[in-house]
Formats: C-alpha cells, sequence, structure tokens
C-alpha cells in the first residue's frame, strides 16, 4: 500500500488531517478552559453546555422562544440540504467528493434498510434516511467547540424514537390487522409459558421508546461531559496540562467514532422495529 504513490499517498494525507483536526479541537478546548470564568481553576461544570438558552436576550424559555437548541437544530438541517441537494445537483458521472459522501451515505442506509427489515421495508427508506443524516450531523456538529449538541437532550432524542414507534406500531396495525398482535405471543415455545412470555414481550415492546431514546442522548451527554473535565483540568494546570490535553485529544477522537456509531445504532434499531412491524410472526 505504500508504494502505490496515489493511494499510499491519499491515506497518509487523510490520517494527518484527522489528526490535525483533533489537535486543533484539544488546543481549542485547553484555551477555553483557561478562559473559562468559573471562580477557581477547579470549579468545573460540565453540565452547563447543555443549558438551553435564548438566542436573544435572557428571561424563560417558550416554546416559541429561539434558542441555542434552534440554532444547531437548523444548522444541522442546512448542512443536510447542503449535502443532498447541492452537493449532488451536478449528477456528475465523475462525483465529487461532496457527491461521493452523499452516494455513500445514501447507498449505506438504503443497504441496511433492505438487509435488516427487507425489501419489503424499502418504501419507508426516505423516513430512516432522514433520521440517520439528522442524528449524524447532529453529532458532529455538537463536536464544534462552543457549539450545541441538540442530540444530547432526551427532549430530542424522545421525539425522535416516539415518532419511530408511533409509526412502526400504526405501520404494523395497518398491514397486517390484529394479526400483528402475533408479534407478543411466542408460538414456539411450550404453551404452558406463552402467557408469561407474552407480557414480558409486551412491556419490552413498550419500553423500546425509552430505550431507544436514552442509549443516544445518554451517550452523547457522557462523553461531552468529560471532554469538558479535561478541559477543565488542562486549564487548571496552565502550562503542565500536558496529560490532559492528550486525554481531550484521544477522547474527542473516541468521541467522533461515537458520533457515527450512535446514528449507526439508532437507525438499524429502527430497521429492526419496522421489520417486526411487517413481519410480526415469530
Amino acid at each position: 500500500m505504500a508504494n502505490d504513490p496515489n493511494t499510499g499517498t491519499e491515506t497518509r494525507g487523510g490520517g494527518k488531517t484527522i489528526a490535525y483536526i483533533l489537535i486543533i479541537a484539544a488546543v481549542i478546548l485547553f484555551i477555553l478552559g483557561v478562559v473559562d470564568p468559573y471562580e477557581s481553576g477547579l470549579a468545573i461544570h460540565p453540565m452547563d453546555q447543555f443549558i438551553v438558552e435564548p438566542l436573544f436576550g435572557h428571561g424563560e424559555v417558550h416554546w416559541y422562544t429561539p434558542t441555542n437548541a434552534t440554532l444547531w437544530m437548523a444548522l444541522g438541517l442546512l448542512c443536510i440540504a447542503g449535502l443532498m441537494v447541492f452537493g449532488t445537483r451536478g449528477r456528475a458521472i465523475i462525483p465529487s467528493r461532496v457527491q461521493s459522501i452523499a452516494e455513500l451515505a445514501y447507498g449505506f442506509v438504503r443497504k441496511m434498510v433492505e438487509d435488516v427489515a427487507g425489501k419489503d421495508a424499502l418504501p419507508y427508506f426516505p423516513y430512516i434516511f432522514t433520521l440517520f443524516l439528522f442524528i449524524v450531523f447532529a453529532n458532529f456538529l455538537g463536536l464544534i467547540p462552543t457549539s450545541f449538541t441538540v442530540t444530547s437532550h432526551i427532549a430530542v432524542t424522545a421525539i425522535l424514537a416516539l415518532a419511530v414507534f408511533l409509526t412502526v406500531t400504526i405501520l404494523g396495525f395497518v398491514k397486517n390487522g390484529t394479526d400483528f398482535l402475533s408479534l407478543f405471543w411466542v408460538s414456539s415455545a411450550p404453551l404452558a409459558l406463552r402467557p408469561i412470555l407474552a407480557v414480558i414481550e409486551l412491556i419490552s415492546y413498550f419500553v423500546r421508546p425509552v430505550s431507544h431514546s436514552i442509549r443516544l442522548a445518554g451517550n452523547v451527554m457522557a462523553g461531552h461531559a468529560v471532554l469538558k473535565v479535561f478541559a477543565g483540568f488542562a486549564g487548571a494546570l496552565g502550562a503542565a496540562a500536558v496529560a490532559p490535553i492528550l486525554g481531550i485529544v484521544a477522547i474527542y477522537g473516541l468521541e467522533v467514532l461515537v458520533a457515527f456509531i450512535q446514528a449507526y445504532v439508532f437507525t438499524i434499531l429502527t430497521c429492526v422495529y419496522l421489520r417486526d412491524a411487517l413481519h410480526p410472526h415469530h
């Protein structure tokens, strides 16, 4: 691979770019830790970054108040439009980098839907693809220092999870009628155990939106809180903050992976729930 003048150079260049991005992010977080307006160097408040605040002025936040969450959700939608609309409008035979990323994302999610839920689930691919893109961009935008991560709030992830839950439940009854209830009746189990298993299946079904939403919000919030703690330690130690800065770089690199993995997990679970709605029989 190293002897190939094209692929080798491109791979090394891509690795250097990622390394530079991680180092720059660590330096920015270090500077923010130094200039943090807290009373003392160790007065670290990692949860303050999740506070929803009005964009203009101060005061209470109402349902109609533009907030930092509103801003970053809007930026996420603009990024999606930029990638899927403006990035692919040329439809070039030899695609640009932006078009290649859009096509890769499209093919990745489409194959996931087809492999997990079956070909008859493809009519619902646009909805699942939209979910995936929104979560991916929200997660990655949240990795920008001083940004706001909307997917760290259970209010956002719960709405996404409830939308999936209600959609697949309604679809299950529309497609299968009362046969959808066979999802809770394990016909392969001994007859004496079937009522008990039905209760367990029913409880686990209604717990789905809870686990679906908490998994995403919890992982994103935990990672960002740890980053804030390390940045605070770096700011307190000043020039001796070598270890915290290295920790920031490592955790930031991990958070890049988590940002994609959590979007993938949320999407693949949606496909699993859709498969159960379309094919409820055990």
